[in-house]
């Protein structure tokens, strides 16, 4: 049996949610799929699914395998797909979509560049915090940061997203540094007051149980937002303690306009992506963003920023 049909049959019944569905879809019996995925596990020698009558779930292992078979499947795909174009240039009109903050400041600018590039090609660029559904709202692609949990969707790692508290000289000058993220209570911290990304609260690497874990922290201040730009804006008048990501206030830092505090305790990086949907055969143009948005993310210096938490 084909390694790669055993793969493919797995990310199939990943994104469908069951084998019933996975076999309709791949027009074989469902035993079929069962046989499939049982010479996979005893392959790996580990269970990649718990699997009832009524649907499938991903364990640890089979979550982390299956972002790594999405990511071969898909170059596989973009390979074979690029010796059989040929010369074939890229038409049609590209949908797009990103987070409005970031989105403006780091795809905005590479819409035209791409577009100069391959000038058969249309793009509209949705910028929204709100999750879109790609399939449903006719989406080609998203730029999504932080961590994935749809696994019906490929996802491409475009660059690493950092986290970090700052604050502006003038006001630790006034009110002292925080040493422990436990003293934040005794800060102005300054706090979205509606983002799904950030429900959780602020993160960071806390001593637990002999170890070290990401705790989640939702300290309090007088001055909220629902919009990132107008914290980062009082942040820079000295009205607080903010956190936020280094592809904000990279440069700001770099100057000493704004000052990391609590570095020691910074929470590992989660991403930055892009975002498909599950396809047999990409469109050239969706195929050439994707390699695009790679080679630019690859130059951006927040990903790689030297004096901040390590990856």
């Amino acid at each position: 049996m084909s390694k790669l049909k055993q793969m493919e049959t797995f990310v199939n019944v990943a994104a469908r949610g069951g084998l019933t569905a996975a076999a309709k879809a791949e027009g074989v019996a469902p035993a079929i799929i069962g046989r499939r995925l049982d010479a996979l596990e005893e392959r790996l020698g580990v269970k990649l699914l718990v699997r009832t009558t009524r649907r499938v779930t991903l364990t640890h292992e089979g979550s982390a395998f299956l972002e790594d078979c999405q990511r071969l499947l898909a170059g596989l795909a973009s390979a074979e797909a690029s010796v059989s174009a040929g010369g074939l240039k890229p038409t049609g009109h590209l949908t797009l979509t990103a987070p409005a903050g970031f989105g403006r400041r780091h795809v905005a600018p590479l819409v035209p560049r791409f577009r100069e590039l391959y000038p058969e090609v249309t793009i509209s660029l949705n910028l929204s915090d709100r999750v879109v559904d790609l399939t449903a709202e006719g989406f080609d692609c998203a730029v999504r940061v932080g961590d994935m949990p749809d696994s019906s969707l490929v996802s491409v790692r475009l660059a690493d997203n950092r986290r970090l508290c700052v604050a502006a000289p003038s006001y630790l000058k006034r009110h002292g540094t925080p040493q422990h993220p436990g003293e934040l209570a005794r800060f102005d911290c300054l706090t979205l007051s509606s983002d799904a990304s950030q429900t959780r609260g602020w993160a960071f690497s806390l001593p637990q149980g002999g170890g070290v874990e990401v705790v989640h922290l939702k300290p309090g201040g007088p001055l909220s937002c629902s919009d990132g730009e107008v914290l980062f804006d009082w942040c820079l008048a000295g009205y607080g303690i903010a956190w936020r990501s280094t592809w904000e206030v990279q440069a700001e830092v770099a100057t000493g306009v704004l000052v990391p505090v609590l570095e020691a305790f910074a929470a590992p990086p989660n991403g930055v992506y892009a975002v498909f949907s599950q396809r047999k055969h990409l469109p050239l143009r969706v195929r050439l963003w994707i390699d695009y948005l790679k080679q630019q993310f690859a130059q951006l210096p927040f990903a790689h920023q030297p004096g901040l938490p390590p990856t």
